[in-house]
């Protein structure tokens, strides 16, 4: 009764932890080298730091299949270092969610596992996977779609007080990056955060900095490399987002309908 989420990142971290904290048995697979953002929520920071800890689920990275097993039974997440799902002939998981969050197919295949969930735009219900979630902010956000695609992606971030744009920062070079700030730091418009290469990188608002990417990575022009939330000290960077509990909880719906089928 195996669920293995692809990617732990934050939108697949609240997946991870919903599953978890209902008694579910949950895989998460990375790449050897995730570039996630907002770090303090993601799983993802296992492949790293060799475990990470996200409202108190225990996420460890796991040098093999065997040593993952071994960690589900002792209640702990493994992180598997696993971008092409090879380890789905040995494992034969019972459900699988892609969490990717790549707005395109990368691999998922619906006949994969007894039940399979794509989140966001990329993917065609019945088709690519049994459901997809739709994942864009809005009335729609959260709802399981049984047939047809989410909504497409627009490229215009989530809007925070009426800021879209403003808040995401992107690599403006290819490089290697030096920050100079840190998750949860207040701030001001015009604020160096890092640099890449030689090229200073500024936030465009007043704000916290509530995602920013691991300190020198290997970056590549325009990739998403912070996030400053324009509500300052009133923002949240240690707990799941309100978005990622919303389709976290629709992931959860179906899981436990699946198993509840099953009984």
């Amino acid at each position: 009764m195996i669920i293995l989420v692809r990617g732990a990142g934050d939108i697949a971290s609240a997946v991870i932890v919903r599953l978890f904290k209902a008694g579910f048995p949950v895989l998460a697979l990375e790449t050897a080298k995730p570039t996630v953002i907002r770090r303090t929520v993601s799983l993802a920071d296992a492949v790293y730091e060799k475990e990470a800890v996200v409202e108190g689920v225990h996420a460890v990275l796991s040098k093999s299949i065997k040593e993952a097993l071994s960690l589900m039974k002792d209640h702990v997440v493994p992180v598997l270092v696993d971008e092409n799902m090879e380890c789905l002939d040995a494992l034969k998981p019972s459900v699988i969610v892609d969490a990717i969050m790549a707005k395109r197919n990368t691999g998922l295949k619906k006949e994969m596992a007894e039940l399979t969930i794509a989140l966001g735009p990329g993917f065609t219900a019945g088709v690519d996977a049994d459901y997809v979630i739709e994942t864009k902010r809005g009335h729609n956000l959260g709802r399981i779609i049984e047939k047809g695609r989410a909504e497409e992606n627009t490229n215009i971030p989530g809007s925070i007080e009426g800021f879209t744009f403003e808040r995401v920062i992107h690599s403006p070079s290819d490089g290697v990056n030096v920050n100079l700030k840190k998750i949860g730091d207040i701030v001001k418009k015009g604020d160096v955060i890092m640099t890449v290469g030689q090229t200073e990188v500024k936030s465009k608002l007043d704000g916290m900095l509530r995602g920013l990417i691991r300190d020198k990575s290997m970056l590549f022009k325009g990739e998403k490399i912070a996030d400053v939330d324009p509500r300052g000290e009133k923002a949240e960077y240690l707990t799941i987002s309100d978005k990622a509990r919303c389709i976290s909880g629709s992931v959860l719906e179906l899981v436990c309908a699946f198993f509840l089928r099953e009984i």
